[in-house]
């Protein structure tokens, strides 16, 4: 299900995904790694963006990871209700990759990286999933997380410019000004750019029933003092869930850095 910005369905999608658990290391996939920026190249390229006044668009790539070509033999047994009538026990050796697909994104980030290579992009030292392009005139940065670009830049024309041979190449949709990146909602204003994670929040509070509870100014004390074994058990696996998804939060909620990284 793709959500809109406001928590309302957007539409609903289908495709069909591999057994990547059944593959094998060695002998149908090698190398694997996820397509995804690092948060604090996010937060330093919208910093600039806010500090410079420049541009930040977006582009959705459409199944993403079924452009590349598959670089070893991979066979599957035919899908259930997909069964070719004329050839009942044969399997299928496919060209390309498919969801879930162990190289996957390891095939993906290969394809769009010796694209942007080709039309001039550079990858950053310090994050993959960074490509720079810069003349005399401008500098444009693009993100990469999975099928999400993220585009900064001081001129809309090159942005533009910069748009037109990847719409060419790869199926897009181009979403123009970023509105929504990594459940981050991005709020671009004459005054700079606010991040909000409003929607996140709501959810949280859904998913570990406190939507009864009242809001306090001072989440915690800095002067308690936490100790493992006083205070009432709780269970291991949700207590995991909620500091994880409290440190997702910080990226817009800086006050409780000190609460989190106590309770971490």
């Amino acid at each position: 299900v793709k959500y809109n910005v406001n928590g309302s369905v957007n539409r609903y999608k289908a495709r069909l995904v591999a057994k990547g658990y059944a593959q094998t290391h060695g002998v149908d996939y090698e190398e694997t790694f996820a397509p995804v920026a690092k948060m604090t190249t996010v937060q330093t390229i919208i910093a600039l963006a806010t500090a410079k006044g420049w541009h930040l668009h977006q582009m959705d790539v459409k199944n993403a990871f079924l452009h590349d070509e598959l670089e070893e033999e991979v066979y599957i047994v035919q899908p259930p209700d997909f069964k070719s009538t004329s050839h009942t026990n044969s399997i299928w050796r496919l060209k390309k990759p498919l969801y879930h697909f162990k190289q996957a994104p390891q095939s993906w980030h290969s394809k769009i990286m010796q694209f942007l290579h080709r039309i001039g992009f550079q990858m950053s030292k310090s994050d993959n999933f960074l490509f720079i392009w810069s003349n005399s005139i401008d500098l444009i940065f693009i993100i990469i997380n999975v099928d999400d670009l993220v585009i900064d830049g001081e001129h809309l024309a090159y942005i533009n410019k910069v748009k037109m041979p990847l719409s060419r190449k790869f199926k897009m949709k181009d979403m123009n000004e970023l509105h929504y990146f990594l459940g981050i909602e991005v709020i671009q204003t004459g005054n700079g750019i606010k991040l909000s994670q409003h929607h996140y929040i709501l959810n949280l509070l859904i998913k570990f029933g406190m939507t009864d509870h009242n809001p306090i100014l001072i989440p915690l004390d800095r002067n308690l003092k936490l100790h493992a074994d006083s205070g009432t058990p709780c269970e291991p696996t949700q207590y995991r869930q909620i500091i994880g998804s409290l440190i997702y939060l910080t990226i817009s909620q800086l006050d409780l850095s000190y609460l989190v990284g106590l309770l971490s």
